[in-house]
């Protein structure tokens, strides 16, 4: 399990707990971070420092844009254009613009505020070596709540568990002069995340929302759509991926019990979906968007899942402000929106059969809501519905099942029994409280942080 490099916080990943595994079973070791790692970029970088709200500004040609949105909405294709990016006063021009996302984007047209929309900001596309303090690619996030608290919290939490995440700022985001908006925006996992959270050589590759974790064969063009290689493209490092898809989807149980150590690293996956558990994020690894990636490590021979996504975590798929608060989990029921219908439902999901909405409450007529939690009869559907089969093979197991388990108790001690998810969230909340309440009130913020501390429990 690895360790961030570049922000001394204490790792409250589960110390011990790997000893529930039975001989040959142990976790691996190569991609935690070594102590005396050099992060990419300055370790005294303000550009990440979540302690204030910073400002971006985007200017770009009006005729590109609409022509970039006509063709996603055609062809689903997401193109690049140039645009003037303005960074805490700091400009760089000619930067690279493109839309970032899937079920966020449904519905967005030349009429929809650009403001308001996701977006992936790659200040090199154009210009090489335009960079600010060594970073050059910034994910402006959406988010069904007002504040994305839920994502911000969540990401510290994976942090706090010694899991591989994301530095978030929160940011006042305008667009060509319109009126700025409260946005979340967040790193990319490109090269220079990759050497900041890992250090040995690796290939990291994203899953597609379009793709699974299925064994398609051996040839790289049968995973198109399915998992992009975002580092070394050089077609032959496809093979470890594809080796690790043969041996999660065709291994006999006995196989899989014996040589997933050797192929993945264990203590960290059980760790990830403790997280996950806890945080309630339905849409990871086997939910409704495939969020996840997928990352080999070249000098132990064995993948990591790393955790990507969190703007539905802590019941974020509806509104969390005021009339529409999330129901604390527990077990983690649907939140209401502003009107008291549920929102759209990512694409996939499925309504179990004997579900039945809150009271007050009505669905629209192709609603979807999630399921319930982990584990169960069977294991590994995830609160999507959808089947993941490294998921499912490996809660089926009985020993890294009682990993599992033991790594989620501890976690939810750890995380919520200390108050250390209390503290992460407080901060959040102060610097938007200070710096925010002229763009998102504060009683906004103080509701949809209630929300958020309703999944701070320690009853299982």
């Amino acid at each position: 399990m690895n360790t961030r490099a570049n922000r001394p916080r204490r790792a409250v990943a589960a110390v011990g707990v790997a000893a529930v595994l039975l001989a040959g079973c142990s976790a691996a070791s190569g991609s935690e971070t070594a102590p005396d790692a050099e992060p990419a970029a300055a370790a005294e970088s303000e550009v990440w420092d979540s302690s204030f709200v910073h400002e971006i500004e985007v200017t770009f040609d009006e005729g590109e844009y609409a022509a970039m949105v006509e063709t996603y909405s055609s062809t689903g294709d997401k193109e690049w254009i140039s645009a003037t990016v303005t960074i805490d006063g700091t400009t760089f021009e000619n930067a690279g613009l493109r839309l970032k996302g899937n079920s966020s984007l449904r519905g967005a047209s030349v009429d929809t505020d650009p403001t308001a929309l996701p977006w992936l900001i790659r200040l090199d596309k154009y210009v090489d070596g335009q960079s600010l303090d060594g970073y050059t690619q910034f994910v402006v996030r959406s988010n069904n709540s007002e504040t994305s608290l839920n994502e911000a919290v969540a990401l510290e939490l994976l942090d706090l568990a010694g899991l591989a995440t994301q530095e978030a700022i929160a940011t006042r985001f305008s667009v060509n002069g319109a009126a700025e908006q409260l946005r979340l925006v967040v790193q990319n996992p490109d090269d220079t995340w990759d050497t900041e959270n890992f250090a040995t050589d690796g290939i990291l590759y994203k899953a597609e929302s379009t793709g699974d974790y299925s064994y398609r064969g051996d040839d790289p063009d049968a995973y198109d759509e399915v998992f992009d290689q975002e580092t070394n493209t050089d077609n032959e490092a496809f093979t470890p991926l594809t080796e690790f898809l043969d041996f999660v989807n065709n291994s006999s149980d006995e196989e899989f019990a014996e040589q997933l150590d050797q192929h993945l690293d264990v203590e960290a996956f059980a760790t990830y979906l403790a997280v996950q558990e806890l945080i309630g994020n339905f849409d990871d690894i086997d939910g409704p968007g495939n969020n996840s990636y997928l990352r080999y490590d070249a000098e132990t021979g064995m993948f990591t899942v790393v955790a990507w996504d969190h703007n539905l975590a802590f019941g974020g798929m509806g509104r969390m402000g005021p009339g529409g608060l999330a129901d604390g989990r527990g077990g983690g029921g649907p939140p209401a929106t502003r009107n008291g219908e549920m929102p759209e439902p990512p694409d996939g999901m499925e309504l179990p059969e004997d579900f039945a909405p809150p009271e007050g409450m009505e669905f629209p007529d192709d609603f979807a809501p999630p399921g319930g939690g982990r584990g169960g009869e069977g294991g590994g559907v995830g609160f999507g519905g959808r089947s993941n089969p490294l998921v499912e093979r490996f809660l089926a197991d009985e020993t890294y099942s009682a990993l599992y388990e033991d790594i989620l108790s501890e976690l939810r001690e750890e995380l919520y029994g200390t108050w250390a998810a209390q503290k992460v969230l407080d901060s959040w909340v102060e610097v938007l409280t200070e710096e925010a309440s002229d763009l998102v009130e504060a009683s906004t913020i103080d509701q949809e942080a209630e929300a958020i501390e309703a999944y701070f429990t320690t009853e299982e």
